[in-house]
């Protein structure tokens, strides 16, 4: 594959993954509050970024044009699970206010086991379809018709890894213990916020989904 085609795929990829969405909204969350449940919230994403990509370059985006009603399932089952996971956040940051964590180890604690962080990330980005259709419309154009298994691989993982770093890079500036200081007593009306956010963004992808599927 040509590097400079390469290089292009991975700088629309890294443009990709740092515009906002369900992904940085939950980081930044996670982040404000514990290092470590942010770094296995991103370890999930990227896994589910990881099979997304890997999809992809292996032709996920002929079945999707083919099966266009794959889409909108996507959208109407993430949807749904993006709206669920908003009323449990901005329950907590309701709960929170009421009855404030004491300290930031306190706060650490309410965000549960470090497996459910690692799933909310997994399952953030599984269920959300922006990644799919970047992919499909930015990503796919550029890769060759039928890509070997070695420039497949070689794809894949320049397409994974520095979007990884990135979010990694990014959880660690947001959990440093000055910004979590600062952020401390905002932390309830940071998960009501990102609660709206997350039911905002899940009804918009499955009206979407409903309407697709109906026509």
């Amino acid at each position: 594959m040509n590097p400079a085609d390469l290089a292009a795929i991975v700088l629309v990829n890294l443009a990709g993954a740092a515009t906002p969405g369900p992904d940085i909204v939950l980081l930044t969350r996670f982040a404000t509050r514990s290092r470590r449940h942010a770094l296995a919230a991103t370890l999930g994403i990227y896994l589910g970024a990881f099979f997304w990509i890997t999809m992809t370059v292996l032709g996920a985006a002929a079945l999707l044009t083919a099966f266009p009603w794959l889409l909108e399932l996507i959208q109407v089952a993430g949807g749904a699970w993006i709206i669920f996971m908003g009323y449990t956040t901005a329950r907590q940051g309701f709960k929170d206010r009421d009855n404030p964590p004491a300290d930031l180890e306190d706060a650490a604690s309410r965000l549960g086991t470090m497996r459910e962080s690692f799933f909310k990330g997994l399952t953030t980005n599984l269920s959300n379809p922006k990644i799919v259709l970047f992919l499909v419309a930015l990503v796919a154009p550029l890769l060759p018709p039928s890509p070997g298994m070695g420039t497949a691989a070689i794809v894949i993982v320049s397409l994974w890894f520095p979007a990884l770093l990135l979010f990694i890079g990014f959880s660690l500036l947001v959990s440093t213990e000055r910004v979590r200081r600062r952020l401390f007593r905002a932390g309830p009306y940071i998960d009501m916020g990102a609660g709206g956010f997350f039911i905002l963004a899940g009804t918009v992808l499955f009206v979407r989904g409903i309407i697709g599927l109906g026509s």
